[in-house]
């Protein structure tokens, strides 16, 4: 039932107080009528006995205590969820965004709040199966699984952005490519970031199967709130209603929590850590555990949750909470950024918690986790050697140091290295891998298995150094 009020007692900020209200709920959606007739919209923040506390999506700019009429409409905020929402471009409420997106709004199968609700435990699924990003420094060392979330640690000026545009148009699952898609959500991008990304997606075909929701830098803080459930909204619909595959990309949500604060600034709430709500660790469980698989549901969404450490702070807020609640993260390192190396994994910090359930023979092949264990322990080899080099010099060094030293550099090179549009299928990421380990010794194979040495270096092929 829609109740209209003229009782605004308050008008601070986005907040608005409207007194004298009865049978308003918790984010119910809001109209409110200008005197022009312009017609805004907002959502209830708190209820106090009689009053409700609304926050405009559009801001506060024009509204007026005496004129203006406010609509509690009795629903929450929802979102028209259709399969005609694929290759569409919507703001953070899902509507249609100019001028990425100029046509008209989808006819929606159904409307679902976007407030969701996180997986049942009782109800998940393990995730299991291999999903391919086309970054060997992903696939073959920090494998990300179906159903997981796999956030990523940026810093200002790294290439998050690209790294984020390059996983969304290659990214698949093994033999669901037809029944596989995409969504992207942005948060407080600028335009130019927005054009890049649209006009990848569409250069390289990777549109087709995307859901793409933009919120711009100078859109409103609530809009951005909304941005990730809307998402997310879309998302467990194709999964779960429509038995997809779906890859949730999240950029950047440093601007999400800077929104946050700025709500909760505006709501006089008492700060926790450096001025974020207290609450920063429920929100954000609230948007990363609607990741997964449930029993007896073909679909599954994935997670990658992309944000800047302000700083390059790993104890900063943000990127702490987060991966109290996600099952790894990946780092981009400044340093290898600036060797000129893209993109710039740092593969010894990072960690994907579920790599071994998506590994192995009949999901990758059988070599994998010997061939990722005996890479990282050469590569920490070959950086112990670097460190050495630089306090006693590479004469110092004993020959097989020097062969682990040649070895980090190539493996960084060659392997975690990579061209913007180059694209690798786990078969190249594990041949590669076998071929940078022939740079050492046979002999120093230690962690691989003899059936899988044999296999792939037999003992007649010797190494490249003539061992």
């Amino acid at each position: 039932m829609i109740r209209e009020y003229k009782t605004t007692v308050e008008i601070s900020g986005p907040l608005m107080l409207v007194d004298r209200v009865t049978d308003v709920s918790y984010e119910e959606l809001v109209e409110i009528e200008l005197a022009s007739g312009e017609i805004r919209h907002g959502k209830v923040l708190e209820i106090d006995s009689t009053r409700a506390l609304v926050q405009l999506f559009e801001g506060s700019s024009g509204t007026d205590l005496e004129t203006g009429k406010v609509r509690f409409l009795g629903k929450g905020v929802e979102l028209g969820v259709s399969t005609e929402m694929l290759g569409r471009v919507f703001d953070g409420q899902g509507r249609p965004r100019p001028p990425f997106d100029n046509d008209p709004p989808i006819v929606p199968e159904k409307m679902n709040n976007i407030n969701g609700a996180p997986i049942n435990p009782y109800a998940r699924d393990y995730p299991a199966e291999f999903i391919q990003t086309g970054f060997s420094s992903i696939d073959g060392i920090n494998t990300l699984v179906r159903g997981q979330k796999l956030p990523i640690f940026s810093a200002n000026g790294l290439p998050h952005g690209a790294v984020a545009a390059q996983i969304a148009r290659q990214a698949k699952v093994k033999g669901g490519e037809g029944n596989f898609a995409v969504i992207f959500a942005a948060m407080g991008i600028t335009f130019e970031e927005a054009d890049y990304f649209i006009k990848d997606f569409r250069a390289t075909g990777a549109m087709d199967r995307a859901v793409v929701f933009m919120n711009l830098a100078d859109d409103p803080a609530i809009e951005r709130i909304s941005t990730p459930r809307m998402a997310l909204t879309a998302a467990e619909y194709l999964a779960y209603e429509k038995d997809m595959h779906i890859l949730v990309i999240m950029t950047d949500m440093t601007n999400y929590c800077d929104a946050l604060r700025e709500i909760s600034a505006a709501r006089r709430e008492v700060p926790g850590r450096r001025g974020y709500p207290g609450y920063l660790y429920t929100d954000l469980a609230s948007l990363y555990e609607r990741a997964g698989r449930i029993k007896g549901r073909k679909g599954s969404i994935t997670q990658i949750p992309i944000l800047t450490m302000p700083e390059d702070d790993k104890t900063h807020p943000i990127p702490d909470l987060t991966g109290y609640i996600t099952e790894g993260q990946l780092i981009l390192n400044r340093e290898l950024h600036k060797k000129g190396i893209y993109p710039p994994m740092d593969v010894m910090e990072s960690l994907s918690r579920l790599k071994d359930k998506g590994i192995g023979k009949g999901k990758t092949r059988e070599d994998h986790a010997d061939l990722f264990n005996q890479l990282m322990a050469a590569y920490s080899a070959g950086k112990n050697a670097r460190e050495l080099s630089v306090i006693l010099g590479v004469a110092a060094l004993s020959e097989l140091d020097r062969k682990y030293l040649n070895f980090a550099a190539e493996y960084e090179k060659r392997y975690i290295s990579q061209e913007e549009h180059e694209e690798r299928d786990i078969i190249e990421t594990l041949d590669l891998g076998w071929e940078l380990l022939k740079l050492l010794p046979r002999t120093e194979m230690k962690r691989v298995r003899p059936e899988n040495l044999d296999k792939y270096w037999p003992v007649d092929e010797g190494s490249t150094d003539g061992d």
